[in-house]
């Protein structure tokens, strides 16, 4: 099987979520013209109780098996990856069934008492058939990777969003008259039949792959796995307990912020609206960059693990300075742009440029976001996942206690609670950094760091002239997206020069080979 090396396997997996962003992203773009603000709303709702009824499936069970096939992999032991992939397997079927159930049957609960509105019903049943596909191909996915053969998950995250894409509109659209929670509804159905496609493709990947029969034995391995459950829950459980806090935490957010901003006299309709242009509008557009984040976490578990495996502390070190280097330079050039264009793009995208106040507030504190990824995967893969949850935990309590206080304030409202989940990534970031300090003394580079924000302010001070002085005749789309390009590449320029991408980096890297020689 195709082995890839830390910087190769992040680039695919890199080049794989730039495609998924983008069609993600015309995805949401598609499903905010046809529903508006409040559709999102309602489609936002139910995010946070799938978010946490998949956690509850998977159990963490993906970074273990990547964790533990690496190490299995590094001693060429075979019959321990099989061992590992079906005790997985027979894990994920059962709670995949039960969660299922309960997510169906506490629907009506939800939506009425918990999101204060009954509309929310009909997405959180029609999304309900995807729990047990996301738990299987969750499974092969860390299998994978553990193997560090990263093109598998690269191609199934196209293929998943191809498909969700392909249908969105035509789901949308069909039941919009019906009503806008049959609409919301229709959504999730695509998202469902994107991730089955998903599925489909990682399990012909896998036969074709494979170096064993699963079937073969199958519940023999599973009786005697008792050692590979134990080791797998070791790792899982910690890692799904930091899951489970961030996705209790996404669970709450949004009753939270409604029952605040009653307190602040604000109407369940507009609030509604209002928490859909926070969590429908800004925040995927805080998140777009960490496809790249997003992929270095994923290459740095089976690369720190196999390390950590052979005792190499001083690749330890390099892989994880490489990882956070290179995701600060990533989020720097992020935040220049959605703080610099934040009114053209959500003009643009979703026909609501006021909603760009909340996002160039939340700008510039998203480099910190951008680090949280890296450093949870380094203390996931030195088995440090309980220090990691434990971290989680802090955050998510500060920040649900941040949003009912701030958000509850009528001067403040709805930024209340952006301001709110601004202090609970600051503080999961800069506690996750903290444990890795006092555990394997790990430094950052501070004047890796000063370049990045010297970076950051040269390049977002020309971007900042470039608006106010440049092209203001041309239309807006053609205008935005000459000076974000502009703005970009004056960035690369200016981080090159600076040292911060090695050259040896640059020559693993096809598209940078000759940029940096």
């Amino acid at each position: 099987m195709t082995k890839q090396s830390f910087l190769k396997g992040a680039f695919i997996l890199i080049m794989a979520g730039l495609i998924t962003r983008i069609l993600g992203f015309a995805n949401k773009i598609v499903v905010a013209r046809i529903m508006g603000a409040e559709g999102v709303g309602l489609y936002m709702m139910a995010v946070p109780t799938l978010l946490l009824i998949i956690t509850l499936t998977q159990l963490g069970l993906p970074v273990a098996i990547s964790k533990l096939v690496a190490e299995a992999d590094a001693d060429n032991d075979r019959t321990k990856i099989k061992r590992i992939l079906v005790v997985s397997l027979s894990v994920t079927a059962v709670l995949s069934i039960i969660f299922t159930l309960l997510m169906i049957v506490g629907a009506p609960l939800i939506s009425q008492h918990l999101l204060t509105d009954p509309r929310a019903f009909y997405p959180l049943v029609a999304i309900s058939p995807i729990v047990p596909i996301v738990a299987l191909s969750s499974v092969l996915r860390g299998y994978f990777q553990g193997l560090q053969n990263m093109k598998p998950t690269a191609y199934s995250q196209i293929i998943e969003q191809l498909v969700r894409i392909t249908l969105v509109a035509t789901f949308t659209t069909a039941f919009l008259p019906y009503g806008i929670e049959y609409a919301a509804a229709g959504a999730m159905l695509s998202a469902v039949l994107g991730e089955l496609a998903s599925l489909l493709y990682m399990i012909y990947t896998f036969k074709r792959k494979k170096k064993f029969r699963v079937r073969r034995r199958f519940f023999t391995y599973a009786k005697d796995g008792k050692d590979t459950l134990n080791d797998l829950l070791a790792i899982a459980l910690p890692t799904t307990g930091s899951r489970l806090i961030g996705s209790v935490s996404f669970f709450f957010e949004p009753i939270v912020v409604a029952q605040s901003l009653a307190l602040a006299g604000v109407a369940t309709v507009v609030a509604t609206s209002q928490y859909g242009e926070l969590a429908g509008y800004v925040i995927p557009m805080l998140l777009l960059p960490t496809f790249i984040t997003y992929s270095l976490s994923v290459s740095l578990v089976p690369a720190i693990s196999e390390a950590a495996h052979q005792n190499n502390y001083k690749m330890i070190h390099h892989r994880l300075e490489q990882a956070l280097r290179l995701a600060f330079v990533s989020g720097g050039c992020s935040v220049v742009i959605l703080y610099v264009f934040a009114e053209p793009i959500m003009e643009l995208v979703y026909n609501a440029p006021t909603v760009a106040a909340y996002l160039k507030i939340m700008a510039p504190f998203s480099l910190m976001l951008y680090l949280q990824g890296p450093l949870q995967a380094a203390l996931q893969a030195l088995s440090l996942a309980k220090a990691a949850m434990i971290n989680s935990f802090i955050g998510a309590f500060v920040k649900i206690a941040a949003i009912f206080v701030l958000a509850s304030r009528p001067e403040l409202g709805i930024m209340g609670a952006a301001l709110a989940i601004v202090i609970g990534f600051l503080l999961v970031t800069l506690l996750h950094f903290a444990t890795l300090v006092k555990t394997i003394s790990f430094t950052l580079n501070i004047r890796d760091i000063f370049k990045v924000i010297t970076a950051i302010v040269i390049t977002g001070t020309l971007a900042h002239w470039l608006w106010d002085h440049s092209f203001t005749q041309t239309d807006l789309l053609p205008r935005t997206l000459v000076l974000i390009i502009l703005s970009g590449f004056f960035y690369l320029l200016i981080i090159s020069g600076m040292g911060l991408i090695k050259k040896e980096e640059a020559s693993r890297i096809p598209l940078l080979r000759n940029f940096i020689r």
